[in-house]
């Protein structure tokens, strides 16, 4: 029975600490969409998202009002593309013409962002998987919803060096595609290792060929809420912190758990997952920085950094499983750099490097997230950052990612402006010793001793 105390802690924790439901992800399979005729599979395509997400946005809406959650995104995501058009795709235009197919569809029933413009090659990539990786710049600067993610690499099947090569020239030509607009082009394009088939948040959302025909996943957030409670036990041992963040991680976790079982019920729309992360937003007291900060560190960045990064994402998982009964996607603290003040104050402040974004990356959730870098920088340069990045997941058997970010015509110095959701970020310096010739063998670099677990 919830009692008095609990809706008015409830209601505190939305007013005045930033809680939030950050996304409501409607997964569509589009598998059954597949056709020979390019025509024929955009018009099944727009036809089948449009039906089955109609009212998405105003399901959503009414559950906001009703109990009085915040909902910043509604989302779509889909089959990756690289599996749906190898039929009826002969060059990466084709593949163009499905991306501005999801963004009218996207559009049309008023999500936020529709991902799934992805390709999944951590072994080896078809014709079709490369013709779409490569139609990347096109399709994300011709579009304004769409995001797009690659998986070059597993725990199971290594890295696919190959791919690691080719997405590092992608992410270059993407940043020159939408460079009057700060890159932001690359704001929306993710390069993964062990991408999950479940994941509710952007930009590297795709349903995974697992799941069923639809389904609902929901992404919470809370770092307000986690750094509020964490100011009433200042000072005081690690078991008190660790079971405030647990508590605290319970409660967010709670919140999406409500919001996914009332949106799956309304839309008569299996549940799947929540996420019960940390996703930071740009705005003063919702910061993941601040967490680790109040924890006690001067700035994020600082000598143990790293540790209190593993106990905070730790203690929230520990808290949320609690809290649903599935519960998926990458799961624990966001690390982005534009969307967090706190990691931005840190960087301004000299504090943050990218070499210790890296290391923190062992131990969080995702990898590194909306990074702004020189223009400048060679692409073989980005494809040696997502390979150290691809083989930290791959060792640790974890979820890593890269969304790096070069802003054309800046450098050093200078501030790279997204807007909204996505913030700014100051651009950060990169290692420029050349590692081009690493990058330019071929093949793919082995799966770890563990994978070997049949």
């Amino acid at each position: 029975m919830i009692n008095q105390f609990e809706v008015i802690e409830t209601q505190q924790m939305i007013s005045e600490e930033n809680l939030d439901v950050r996304t409501i992800t409607l997964g569509i399979s589009l598998l059954d969409c597949m056709d020979a005729d390019l025509k024929k599979l955009n018009e099944k395509v727009y036809n089948k998202i449009t039906r089955l997400a109609e009212n998405l946005v105003e399901t959503g809406e009414k559950i906001e009002l009703e109990f009085g959650i915040p909902i910043v995104n509604k989302r779509i995501s889909i089959t990756p593309v690289g599996l749906i058009g190898g039929a009826a795709c002969s060059s990466p235009e084709d593949y163009v013409t499905i991306a501005q197919t999801l963004d009218k569809a996207a559009k049309k029933v008023g999500v936020n962002f529709i991902g799934g413009y992805s390709a999944l090659v951590s072994k080896a990539m078809t014709k079709s998987d490369e013709l779409l990786i490569r139609s990347i710049p096109k399709a994300l600067a011709s579009t304004e919803r769409v995001c797009s993610s690659v998986n070059v690499g597993s725990t199971r099947t290594g890295i696919n060096m190959d791919a690691v090569r080719l997405c590092g020239e992608i992410v270059k030509q993407t940043a020159e595609e939408t460079k009057d607009s700060d890159s932001i082009g690359c704001a929306k394009l993710v390069v993964f290792c062990n991408a999950p088939d479940d994941n509710p948040f952007m930009a590297g959302a795709f349903l995974g060929v697992t799941e069923g025909d639809a389904v609902i996943n929901v992404g919470v957030s809370g770092p307000g809420v986690v750094k509020h409670a964490l100011e009433q036990v200042r000072g005081q041992g690690f078991e008190k912190l660790c079971e405030t963040i647990k508590k605290t991680a319970f409660k967010v976790t709670r919140v999406g758990q409500l919001v996914a079982g009332e949106a799956s019920k309304r839309m008569k729309i299996p549940f799947g997952i929540v996420d019960l992360s940390l996703a930071p937003t740009p705005a003063v007291g919702d910061s993941v920085a601040e967490i680790l900060e109040e924890i006690g560190l001067e700035r994020v960045g600082a000598p143990g950094t790293t540790a209190a990064l593993a106990m905070l994402n730790d203690q929230v998982k520990k808290g949320g499983v609690m809290a649903s009964s599935y519960v998926g996607g990458l799961s624990g603290a966001f690390i982005p750099v534009s969307e967090d003040q706190g990691m931005i104050d840190a960087v301004n402040a000299g504090a943050l490097t990218l070499e210790k974004l890296e290391a923190m990356t062992c131990v969080c959730s995702v990898g590194l997230d909306m990074i702004a870098v020189p223009g400048k920088t060679k692409a073989s340069t980005i494809s040696g950052i997502i390979a150290d990045e691809m083989a930290i997941g791959m060792v640790n058997q974890k979820t890593t990612a890269v969304r790096l970010i070069p802003v054309i015509g800046k450098d050093v110095g200078d501030t790279a402006e997204f807007g909204g959701l996505l913030g700014y970020a100051p651009i950060m310096p990169v290692n420029e010793f050349d590692c081009s010739a690493f990058i330019g063998r071929k093949g793919r670099i082995p799966a770890p001793i563990h994978s070997f677990k049949n």
